[in-house]
C-alpha cells in the first residue's frame, strides 16, 4: 500500500514538474538547469564525503550531463559572440573539474565547480530582473530564438 502511495505521488510530483518546465521561458530553463547541476555536484560532495563511490558517480554524470547536454547545447554560438564562446569554454572546464574530481575523490574541485556555477546562476538571475524591468541592452544574444531540441527534456532530467 505504501510504495503504490509513494507511487502515485512521485508521478504527481514529475507531471507539475513537466508542466513548470514546458511553462517556463528559455531563460528559465537556463536557470533550472543551473539549480539542477548545483543540486548534482552537492549531492556528489555528500557522496564523496561519504566515501560512496557509486553515488559520487552517479551524481558527477548528472552535472555533466547538464552542463553538456543542457547548458552548452543551449548556446546560440553564431550570434552570442564572445560571450558565448566564453560561456561554452567555461561549461567545457568545469565538464573536465568535475571528471578530475571524480577520478581524483577531490572535494575542492567540486567546491570550485558549485562555486562557478553559483556565480553563473546569479548572473542569469540579473539578467531575467534586468529584462522584466525592460532595462535596456540585457537581452543577451545567448539564448537562441526558439527552443533547441531537447532543451526542456534536459531541464527536467535535470530535476529527474
Amino acid at each position: 500500500m505504501f510504495s503504490s502511495a509513494r507511487s502515485a505521488i512521485s508521478a504527481y510530483a514529475s507531471v507539475g514538474m513537466e508542466t513548470g518546465v514546458m511553462a517556463a521561458s528559455p531563460h528559465k530553463l537556463i536557470v533550472m538547469l543551473f539549480d539542477g547541476a548545483l543540486a548534482a555536484v552537492r549531492l556528489a560532495q555528500q557522496h564523496m564525503q561519504a566515501g560512496t563511490h557509486e553515488g559520487k558517480g552517479q551524481a558527477v554524470a548528472k552535472a555533466i550531463l547538464i552542463l553538456e547536454g543542457g547548458l552548452r547545447a543551449s548556446l546560440d554560438l553564431r550570434s552570442g559572440g564572445d560571450v558565448a564562446e566564453s560561456l561554452d569554454a567555461l561549461y567545457a572546464y568545469m565538464r573536465n573539474r568535475l571528471l578530475k574530481a571524480s577520478l581524483d575523490n577531490d572535494l575542492s574541485i567540486l567546491e570550485e565547480v558549485r562555486r562557478l556555477l553559483e556565480e553563473l546562476r546569479a548572473a542569469w538571475e540579473a539578467i531575467g530582473v534586468e529584462r522584466a524591468a525592460g532595462v535596456a541592452g540585457t537581452t543577451p544574444a545567448l539564448l537562441p530564438a526558439s527552443l533547441p531540441p531537447g532543451l526542456a527534456a534536459a531541464a527536467v532530467r535535470a530535476y529527474g
